[in-house]
């Protein structure tokens, strides 16, 4: 890995762009042996590391110490405990990644709208498992793709 973060580093032409290197390596070496890949990927090139799954409270403030860029991973049900934004920032770290809670409010939404549907033959009274329909026009961003259809009709 820390080959490819070097040719990476090597191979960037832009400097807005940011290399992020992940290390699972909590999972099958420890705390420690992950905190020395962080520390690879860095002098490699790396601008940002993600050291995923933390275990503890005092782990993510390990990473968090770091000082360079971090992001930690919260997912729900995850093994990483979940503090709140403002330790987090506070304990240093340039990001949190919300895995997967937008898709899982999302099942969880469809299984009760299902559920309805299979047990009274129709949806009914949506609203306390869905958005209305003019909410969903303008939050797919149709009037602005209506707007683009007007400006480019032949």
């Amino acid at each position: 890995m820390v080959a490819k973060v070097k040719a990476a580093a090597d191979a960037r032409s832009d400097g807005d762009l940011l290399i992020v290197a992940r290390t699972d390596a909590i999972a099958t070496d420890g705390f420690e042996a992950a905190i020395a890949r962080a520390h690879a990927y860095r002098e490699a090139g790396a601008d940002v590391t993600f050291v995923e799954a933390p275990k503890t409270p005092d782990e993510i403030a390990g990473i968090g110490r770091l000082p360079w860029p971090q992001l930690v991973n919260i997912v729900l049900g995850g093994r990483t405990p979940e503090l709140p934004n403002e330790r987090l920032k506070a304990l240093g770290f340039a990001g949190v990644i919300y895995a997967n809670i937008a898709l899982q409010a999302a099942l969880h939404g469809m299984r009760r709208a299902l559920g309805e549907l299979r047990k009274n033959g129709q949806i009914g009274d949506a609203s306390a498992f869905a958005v209305d329909f003019v909410e969903r026009q303008r939050l797919v961003g149709k009037p602005e793709f209506d707007a683009l259809e007007r400006k480019y009709k032949v």
